[in-house]
């Protein structure tokens, strides 16, 4: 039986410092399912008893040069690279401790990060990485000085010095990663070529190399925290503090510390504790922080806010629903944060790509060095010296975070506009869709229908039949049953004893009302059981040909009369139709509701439809769908489940409830059909992302690779080349964050 253990390893700056972290830790006995997110900056994996300790894993991550510490404590924000007393030096946790942190945590999400605000707050010379660059600089800068004071072969000894200086941590963590398994890492080139330099007389070259690699390690930082602000920010939507409702007094509680059924109090201008339902006031909510809708929504007793959301108006009473570690922020930064562990097609190949590239690399240096000399007589340093540099240009850093890093800011900039997407591979499947097939009822309507005719049997009264119908639908959540309930209140209808109720998949429900069962149902199902005559079928058709949908409500033999309902399209959906079109996506509507009603929606949105649809007929559809390209669904989440799940990608409705947070492949937040264009947009864009930055990353190699076998450039150039490709590429995958993909092109 395995354990999950989980912790924060910080100064992991691209995908290689990932890989390095999860390789060394799969070596270790014991230990499994090694998951490593970059921008949540979290090791997790299974360990079984008896076997590794923690300490002994985290003791491994140390030795690489990352700081480590058990979830919901501290972790070390500082990266030892040529400071020897910049490793990380933090004690060791026992199990007790971990008990410990987890109690005290404020968040499951917060942690490290609301601990450790003076860290993160840090200008770049103040880390560890930047003091390195500071003092190799100045040891640089001493070199070049005592060269001009005194002569060239003192200020060799001066370069020689600095060098080393800068080289000796580095080797030490080239070292280690070989220990465990891992020779082909940057450190260990950098220690080859720099070595190899010094060797050659290349002393100078040597000390700015060494110096240019500290500088992209800075950059590198910068840029990655740069990606995780995003999540970061998120977290901090949720106020640290809550007013908590006790014995009618109200005192100030860590937001934290809120248990479901407490009562909070929340002031004008306060932002939202904790998910609730409002039990005393009505206010409009600002809920962008959330659905990224700017615009307020009135709230009022009985309706539910998120967490993170701001009261605008007047005071509200909420009753705590979830636990603080379980509110819609936290889901959300959950859900962005596993995202990272879906890896993309494209990252998968690019990762295997790389494991074959670097020792091809490795093997191209060796036959620049030694094929030259043997083969035609040529000089041995020349040709040692381009072939470390070549060395230096094979690291693949900036191809492997090509893919990762645009990744995580579409993920990012999706999340603060309401559109979440399950990681890398749903972002490609969701560029190549070519067809959307949305779900009618709660999706391309509002979900809320009202009655619109009522029509009694002879003889019955309309009261009768309102509430025989509403009996039948007592308990049920169906827009239809919600819209008869609403209607029977509004007339005042007393509703008799309701037992025995159960639906029928497709037809209806029956239920035993009063004394004898009762049914509502579709008027073909109810045509065939003898619950309505011809001249009401008549009638029915009539009412569905205006886009109304009609249910029958019966007795045994005893016709009760129609009612006949509309959901209304939302205001959104002909733009959202539209938009898809110039995106040259199709789109389709299947509907469990009858041809003539499903003709008269579809027909005012200019989509095809596919109407009297069961659930596993929904699942047929969407597997003819997926024979002719590639197809998102877009439901509620629950009813048309196996559709969601059969589709390319499947999307859920919902303002941040459960359902949409967690069954399909992504959720719109914001309930605008709008918003499924702007998530094709948004995959589209993240996709020819990607592809500028694999071409950047590929194409200044190849540049720099014929420049340097040739001898046009050397040593600084190549690291220079490396580390900037790396910069380049985080730098243009940051630029995601900034677009919108709500706005039409």
């Amino acid at each position: 039986m395995t354990e999950q253990r989980e912790w924060t390893v910080t100064g992991m700056d691209c995908a290689a410092c990932t890989t390095k972290v999860s390789r060394a830790v799969e070596r270790l006995p014991g230990v499994s399912d090694v998951k490593v997110a970059l921008m949540a900056e979290r090791l997790s994996l299974n360990l079984a008893p008896g076997t590794t300790e923690p300490e002994i894993i985290e003791g491994t991550i140390r030795k690489l040069g990352f700081g480590i510490a058990p979830k919901g404590q501290q972790a070390p924000r500082k990266k030892a690279f040529v400071l020897p007393d910049a490793m990380p030096t933090s004690r060791t946790s026992t199990s007790e401790d971990q008990d410990e942190s987890s109690s005290t945590a404020p968040m499951q999400h917060e942690a490290p990060e609301a601990q450790a605000p003076a860290e993160r707050e840090k200008s770049w010379y103040q880390t560890g990485k930047g003091r390195a660059v500071i003092l190799t600089g100045a040891l640089l800068s001493i070199a070049w000085l005592i060269e001009m004071l005194t002569s060239a072969e003192a200020g060799s000894w001066a370069f020689v010095a600095a060098c080393l200086i800068g080289l000796v941590p580095m080797a030490k963590r080239a070292f280690e990663a070989l220990r465990m398994g891992q020779p082909f890492t940057i450190e260990g080139l950098m220690t080859l070529a720099a070595a190899g330099a010094l060797l050659i007389g290349a002393a100078e070259e040597a000390a700015l190399v060494i110096f240019l690699f500290a500088v992209g390690e800075v950059l590198e930082g910068v840029a990655a925290g740069k990606a995780r602000q995003g999540i970061r920010a998120l977290a901090n939507l949720v106020p640290k503090t809550a007013l908590l409702e006790v014995g009618g007094q109200t005192r100030s509680v860590p937001a934290n510390s809120l248990e479901i059924g407490q009562i909070v109090l929340v002031r004008p201008g306060d932002r939202i504790p904790a998910d609730g339902d409002i039990i005393e006031g009505t206010s409009g909510v600002d809920e962008s922080p959330v659905t990224g809708e700017s615009v307020p929504v009135t709230r009022s007793v009985g309706d539910g806010v998120f967490a993170g959301s701001i009261n605008t108006e007047v005071a509200l009473r909420m009753r705590v629903t979830t636990e603080p570690s379980d509110n819609t922020i936290a889901r959300i930064i959950r859900l962005v944060e596993e995202a990272e562990e879906a890896r993309a097609p494209t990252e998968r190949f690019i990762d295997r790509f790389s494991r074959v590239y670097m020792p091809a690399v490795i093997a191209l240096s060796a036959l620049v060095v030694v094929v030259p000399p043997l083969a035609f007589g040529q000089d041995w340093s020349t040709w040692i010296y381009r072939g470390l540099a070549l060395l230096l240009i094979g690291c693949p850093c900036a191809l492997v975070i090509s893919v990762p890093a645009s990744i995580a800011s579409a993920l990012s900039s999706g999340a603060k506009r309401g559109l979440l997407m399950k990681g890398g591979a749903v972002i490609e499947a969701a560029a190549k869709t070519t067809h959307v097939a949305f779900d009618k009822t709660g999706t391309l309507t509002r979900g809320k229908p009202v009655v619109t005719d009522l029509i009694p049997a002879s003889g019955v009264p309309e009261a009768e039949l309102l509430a025989v119908a509403g009996g039948v639908e007592t308990g049920s959540n169906h827009p239809l049953a919600l819209a008869i309930l609403r209607r029977a209140k509004v007339g005042e209808v007393s509703i008799p004893a309701v037992r025995d109720a159960r639906a029928l998949a497709g037809r209806g429900v029956e239920a035993i009302v009063g004394e004898a069962k009762a049914w509502v149902s579709s008027p073909s199902h109810a045509a065939e059981s003898g619950g309505i005559d011809a001249a009401a079928v008549q009638r029915a058709t009539v009412l569905e040909e205006q886009g109304k949908t009609v249910v029958a409500v019966f007795r045994a033999g005893q016709p009760l009369g129609l009612i006949a309902m509309r959901d209304e399209p939302r205001e959104d959906a002909v733009r959202a139709v539209r938009q898809l079109s110039a995106l040259g996506v199709s789109a389709t509507m299947l509907t469990g509701d009858n041809p003539r009603t499903a003709a008269a929606i579809a027909g005012n949105l200019g989509i095809a439809f596919r109407a009297g649809m069961m659930p596993e007929d929904k699942l047929t559809a969407i597997r003819d769908l997926n024979r002719q390209g590639s197809v998102m669904m877009i439901g509620d989440g629950i009813n048309d489940a196996p559709a969601l799940k059969e589709a390319r990608v499947g999307v859920a409705m919902g303002s941040g409830t459960d359902v949409a947070l967690e069954t399909a492949d992504g959720a719109i937040l914001r309930d605008r059909v709008t918003d499924a264009p702007a998530l094709i947009r948004l995959s589209r864009a993240t996709m020819g992302n990607i592809r500028q930055n694999v071409m950047l990353a590929l194409g200044l190699k190849a540049v720099f690779l014929v420049t340097s076998v040739l001898g046009i450039t050397g040593l600084w150039i190549a690291i220079l080349a490396d580390t900037g490709a790396t910069v380049l590429v985080t730098l243009n995958a940051l630029r995601l964050l900034a677009f919108d993909p709500t706005k039409e092109a």
